[in-house]
């Protein structure tokens, strides 16, 4: 085997106007929960679906990106958060959608594979089977940040795109300026976008692949929305070959099944990592913008969005460390 690798990502498409300092709180993170699995994977027997939940952990706990603890708000200013986990060792998975209380949804997808006959649980069902495992549960009010109920405030008043929702109340009068026109997604403009989902997928030194997705889906969404971030394939992957994780336009994700597209094509047309991460999203997204991180059993580690900056970082065993949100 080549090594172990990891990735980790706060997000697709952020706003060029973000500003410097809210850059550096986001590379700040990533490179504490990049750390974070690197000395899991270097130090300890951790297992790679081990690894993954650790990570997206920190990040849900973090209010900066949108997940768990910093989760986007729906039309009714409530939370209904969504994540999946999947181990490529026997192409085990567990994912969860619409939670109101549940502290950390990683780790209840994780125990919705590990500890329950099914793959996916949703709404009451899924957040009455958190009480029957003991997971850590909080009131819907802990999610409800001061800056995510100015940005809905914003979202419901705005007439342009806001790229980036984790922009301070004071200050974003700068940011998503110079937009003409709004995005479209399923061929329906919204004039609010936030996808700033977490993920994080890695290879651990004995060539197993996993991949994990977290997030609160979309600012000002609809009661009941169900992104791509809990659906297998579409917004995580994980099998023999690789681990994939998605961030972005959901709904373009979903249509593209992106990230199963990363494997299926190394399967079948006998590409590489990059060449595959680079195919899908070329090919697969249509008019979508998103992005995506993935790794391979061999060891190998890569990304790619076609949108305005991704929030990543990447590393793997031979010493490599990366960083970064633009091109």
């Amino acid at each position: 085997m080549a090594g172990w690798a990891i990735a980790v990502h706060g997000g697709a498409g952020v706003d060029p106007n973000l500003p410097t300092e809210r850059q550096e709180e986001a590379k700040q993170l990533l490179t504490r929960c990049l750390n974070l699995g690197i000395d899991a994977l270097r130090n300890s027997s951790m297992a790679a679906i081990d690894v993954v939940e650790l990570v997206v952990r920190e990040l849900e706990t973090d209010p900066l990106f949108n997940s768990g603890r910093g989760s986007a708000l729906t039309e009714n200013g409530t939370v209904e958060m969504e994540a999946s986990i999947m181990d490529g060792d026997g192409r085990r998975c567990g994912a969860v959608s619409g939670l109101t209380t549940v502290k950390n949804p990683i780790s209840l997808a994780r125990l919705v594979m590990d500890k329950s006959p099914h793959s996916y649980l949703a709404f009451s069902g899924a957040e009455k089977f958190a009480k029957e495992m003991g997971v850590e549960t909080v009131e819907n009010d802990y999610f409800i940040t001061e800056d995510n109920v100015g940005m809905l405030k914003l979202a419901k008043e705005a007439d342009s795109i806001v790229f980036d929702y984790r922009i301070p109340n004071i200050g974003y009068e700068s940011c998503g300026t110079g937009v003409q026109s709004p995005i479209h997604m399923n061929g329906l403009p919204i004039s609010i976008y936030a996808p700033e989902t977490v993920g994080c997928v890695v290879v651990d030194s004995q060539g197993r692949c996993a991949a994990a997705t977290s997030t609160g889906g979309l600012l000002n969404k609809r009661m009941g929305r169900i992104g791509d971030s809990p659906l297998i394939g579409a917004g995580t992957y994980a099998g023999e070959l690789c681990g994939v994780s998605c961030t972005g336009e959901g709904e373009a994700i979903i249509r593209g099944t992106l990230a199963r597209e990363v494997g299926a094509v190394m399967e079948y047309k006998g590409l590489g990592l990059q060449d595959a991460v680079d195919f899908v999203i070329k090919e697969r997204l249509d008019d979508g913008k998103a992005g995506l991180i993935a790794v391979s059993n061999t060891g190998e580690v890569a990304y790619g969005f076609n949108c305005v900056g991704m929030f990543r970082g990447c590393a793997t065993e031979n010493g490599f460390m990366e960083v970064g949100i633009w091109e």
